[in-house]
């Protein structure tokens, strides 16, 4: 069956190069020691793409809009409705009407004792109210409710804060028991905006600073949607070291506070963008339209029917099983209505297994309807979801591992999905949720175009020369050149039957490949700089046999990293040839401040351009950042 065929360049879609700092010697970030990346797009006049995630450092938002003052600033004032009110002034109106004749009694008792309350037979306490002229007691009683609900949704409010510097996001929260929690902005693994769907309605968002710890994440409930994005980009803009840089050459100093709008201010200007977002849609203002990756609905479906099958196949042998062990038993008896038992068992264990099979294919169809993944100033930003929208935005340097993989059933359509492993900063119960799972997937399904781009968008070092290790040897190998994989060995072949001739790995400055699979083909990057160890192991059989098992080891996540049946000598070689590499490409890392030493250097370009009208030859440029 034919593959795609190989393009001369992943095309992703990105905005001009920024200037990038060198990095002790090596070419700047997203850019190859050749000065083309591999992965981005050519510019009309032919010079290569930059990395659209790379070191850009975007102007910093007007003063009297930025929240990243160093104050305290309070939250969206309806956060207590969203955050529990809601579902408390539910359970109350439940409990309400299941105790009304007792609340009526002791209403009556207390603010009308001269009223026959025996005359209440437990009809209508409407009607009741009505022909004995309590309608004051009770619309005072129900407005004396309002006024405590208020009163203490207030209350809680005013102690729910936030607040941004230079180093740190901070939140404090509580009345009784207090909490405070406290994310380091150079730790910050992204930042996930949510949009839950009764929050969106009113132009309410939700945001997460994802930590890089366990249980370490940092929320912001509620902001409106345009407070939430421009927090966002603080918080990105302030992590990746640009406005560090800014102030130091500035001589410090921070941007003054803005005046706060009143609280109807903000409900009114929250509804007004809720209505618009959910017609209009979010998050794409920063975004050129040519450079979104989207998925058409038909393919996604078709995608997630095709995946059902194999659900089904699998039910459908548990069915099997248990009918091959009940029904002679069932038989045996020779009852002429044994037929009506097998029946009522076939369809109280098939129905469920057919309901089971179509809850996962829509799961799955409905998280990633919606689904877009599009290069911003501040990171990667991928959004998906139909009613509560989903948007994460990762930052530069926060991708431990990928890898692209294609299901046997995809392969006549030429589709592939990727996904990444990544810090979540969730607890290890949160991370087992199908929700956390979905974090973990940033193309559900696409072709090898989209495949192209998004690799070009979520992997911006990759240099040039290793763009074939990835694509024409890794997703499509191996092909009938020669391989430069090293492969399992023939002696081994017994371990993976199908697949040992495409089983192995391959080694560069940049990152550790792994290659698997035939009937489920699997291709896993894993750079350099966030691979959290290397292992091997070697067993009494694989002894006998002279081979060895390699494994890299990463964060958690659905990227795994081992290959087996591998040369022993090779095995050897491989560890000390990755440790070595791996500690070069972390002394020359800056990921943590992506964005400060670009800052740095942009600057440093102005000042002499306005010096030197000469010095702005793009040509002499790329001299001076790769001599400098």
């Amino acid at each position: 069956m034919s593959t795609p065929e190989q393009p001369d360049r992943f095309a992703g879609q990105a905005p001009p190069p920024p200037v990038g700092p060198p990095q002790h010697g090596a070419p700047p970030m997203g850019v190859s020691a050749a000065g083309d990346h591999g992965f981005g797009p050519a510019s009309s006049d032919g010079t290569p793409g930059a990395s659209p995630a790379g070191p850009s450092s975007p102007a910093p938002p007007p003063a009297e809009e930025s929240l990243a003052d160093g104050e305290w600033h309070r939250l969206h004032p309806l956060t207590p409705l969203f955050k529990g009110g809601l579902v408390l002034i539910i359970v109350a109106g439940i409990l309400a009407n299941s105790f009304r004749e007792r609340i009526i009694y002791w209403a009556v008792e207390l603010f009308a004792p001269e009223t026959h309350i025996d005359d209440f037979s437990g009809g209508d306490p409407v009607d009741w109210v009505l022909s004995n002229n309590l309608i004051l007691i009770a619309l005072a009683s129900v407005l004396g409710v309002l006024i405590v609900l208020i009163a203490a949704f207030w209350l809680v409010w005013r102690f729910q804060q936030f607040r941004i510097d230079d180093e740190h996001v901070e939140v404090r929260k509580g009345i009784i028991f207090r909490s405070q929690r406290r994310a380091p902005l150079d730790r910050v693994q992204g930042v996930n905006l949510t949009r839950p769907f009764p929050a969106r309605l009113v132009g309410m968002a939700k945001l997460e600073v994802v930590g890089a710890g366990t249980d370490a994440n940092v929320p912001l409930e509620y902001l409106t949607t345009t407070k939430a994005e421009g927090v966002r980009a603080d918080i990105l803009r302030l992590a990746s070291g640009a406005r560090a840089a800014r102030l130091e050459r500035a001589g410090g100093g921070s941007p003054a506070a803005a005046a706060a709008p009143g609280v109807r201010a903000q409900l009114v200007g929250s509804m007004n963008q809720g209505v618009n977002g959910l017609i209009e849609g979010v998050d794409l203002a920063d975004v050129a339209a040519e450079s979104v990756v989207k998925i058409p609905t038909g393919r996604l479906v078709g995608s997630q029917l095709l995946t059902a099958l194999l659900w089904l196949l699998f039910f459908g042998v548990l069915f099997g099983i248990m009918l091959a062990f009940t029904v002679p038993a069932i038989l045996a008896d020779g009852d002429p209505d044994s037929w009506l038992a097998v029946l009522g068992i076939s369809l109280g264990v098939g129905i469920p297994m057919l309901l089971a099979t179509i809850a996962i294919t829509w799961s799955q169809i409905s998280k990633s309807l919606r689904y877009s993944i599009a290069p911003t100033p501040d990171g990667v930003r991928i959004t998906y979801g139909l009613f509560t929208t989903v948007t994460e935005t990762i930052p530069p340097g926060r991708i431990f591992a990928v890898e692209v993989t294609q299901s046997v059933l995809w392969r006549p359509f030429g589709w592939w999905t990727v996904k990444i492993n990544r810090m979540s900063g969730k607890s290890l119960a949160q991370q087992q949720s199908s929700t956390a799972q979905q974090f973990n997937i940033v193309l559900p399904v696409g072709d090898a175009a989209d495949v192209q781009r998004v690799l070009g968008l979520i992997l911006p070092d990759l240099p040039a020369q290793d763009a074939p290790l990835v694509w024409e040897h890794g997703i499509q190998g191996p092909q009938t050149q020669a391989d430069p994989y090293r492969r399992m060995v023939r002696r081994a072949w017994w371990r993976r039957p199908l697949s040992w001739k495409r089983h192995g790995f391959a080694v560069t400055d940049f990152a550790l490949l792994m290659r698997r699979g035939v009937m489920v083909r699997k291709l896993a990057v894993f750079p350099l700089v966030r691979l959290q160890g290397i292992s091997s192991q070697q067993g009494p059989i694989d002894r006998l046999q002279r081979v060895g098992y390699l494994k890299a080891h990463s964060v958690t996540g659905p990227v795994l990293g081992d290959v087996v049946g591998i040369d022993s000598a090779e095995v050897n070689a491989s560890l000390e040839e990755i440790a070595h590499r791996a500690a070069v490409a972390v002394q020359r890392d800056h990921g943590h401040r992506w964005a400060e030493d670009a800052d740095a250097v942009a600057a440093v370009l102005a000042d002499t351009s306005a010096a030197d009208p000469a010095a702005v030859d793009p040509s002499a440029t790329s001299e001076r950042s790769h001599e400098a």
